[in-house]
């Protein structure tokens, strides 16, 4: 699982940071990426990485102003020249309004795309998309218009088979492994009797990702990044400019900091960058911010962040 960072500038394209657009790569997992946000120039900024626009089976949206989402109708059709095989559907979630902006946009351009597009306007809060792998809630932000973040909850993985306490007890190798494997009881052919559930490792601890969108401080934040793995918050204004940022709807690096303290993450990556904060002033913001909570990262554009499992005896 790993987070790769498309734009990470505020409003408008910079020289060194595009607009919003961050992947999550799930290819282990589903065989697939999740765009969270498509700004304008995105399809060009995957160019650069080894992402295939084909892998992308799911976009979020988190509001739609033209920074978040005018990349999107140009990264579908280009979608659609993927060649070598059948494109599989597509799904888009987002607030009330994309379903219209991608048919509007489409339709007036004549582009019509080679595979399957599923709308999903979010209403209620709460989950919604899951699977056996994964499940994604929202919640709403404070913005200047609808805006949401999201959360991706990994579901844990099952304890591995421990072959050494079963070769102890001399159980022989073979498709009776499967079973115990599956938490059956099963019978040997000697009579015992084991059942599976004991010799099955703890569970692995499936992670948490929180990707926010563009939002001046709310109580949702806490709740959407409580104990999250990753927690992408913006980063629009820095120290001391907390009353910038709440009449323009955003926050500082110094709250998010704190959010991410209150709310138990373990890593704080700050995006949406105002371009104002260009070397240096993008360094201090980190400063400032690991002032309050140390593992914190301003990312850049093109960044890959990993996010490992928890260790054995790690708490959540």
């Amino acid at each position: 699982m790993e987070l790769e960072f498309l734009g990470t500038g505020a409003g408008s394209p910079a020289k060194f940071r595009n607009v919003s657009s961050v992947a999550l790569k799930l290819l282990d997992e589903e065989n697939a990426v999740w765009l969270f946000d498509v700004g304008e120039g995105t399809q060009h900024q995957i160019l650069h990485t080894t992402i295939r626009p084909r892998k992308v089976d799911k976009i979020f949206i988190t509001h739609l102003h033209g920074d978040h989402i005018f990349g999107l109708p140009g990264f579908l059709s280009s979608r659609s020249f993927q060649g070598g095989e059948k494109l599989h559907p597509l799904t888009i979630y987002g607030p009330k309004g994309i379903a219209d902006f991608v048919r509007i946009s489409l339709k007036v351009s004549q582009t019509h795309l080679s595979y399957p597009l599923r709308f999903v306007e979010l209403t209620d809060e709460g989950v919604i998309f899951e699977d056996d792998k994964f499940k994604v809630s929202f919640q709403r932000l404070d913005h200047r218009i609808e805006c949401v973040g999201y959360r991706i909850e990994e579901k844990d993985h099952p304890g591995e088979l421990l072959i050494d306490k079963l070769r102890a007890e001399h159980v022989p190798s073979g498709p009776i492994y499967g079973r115990i494997k599956a938490g059956d009881v099963v019978t040997l052919p000697d009579g015992r009797t084991l059942d599976g559930k004991d010799y099955i490792g703890e569970p692995q601890k499936g992670r948490i990702i929180t990707i926010l969108g563009d939002t001046r401080q709310t109580p949702g934040i806490l709740e959407l990044a409580q104990g999250a793995d990753v927690l992408v918050h913006e980063s629009t204004f820095g120290k001391g400019e907390s009353k910038l940022a709440r009449n323009y709807y955003h926050s500082t690096c110094i709250q998010a900091a704190k959010i991410a303290n209150k709310a138990g993450v373990k890593q704080l990556l700050l995006n949406h960058i105002s371009a104002r904060y260009v070397g240096p002033l993008a360094t201090q913001l980190q400063k400032d911010a690991a002032s309050i909570f140390s593992n914190v990262k301003v990312v850049k554009d093109f960044d890959v962040i990993d996010v490992p499992f928890k260790k054995k005896g790690e708490k959540s």
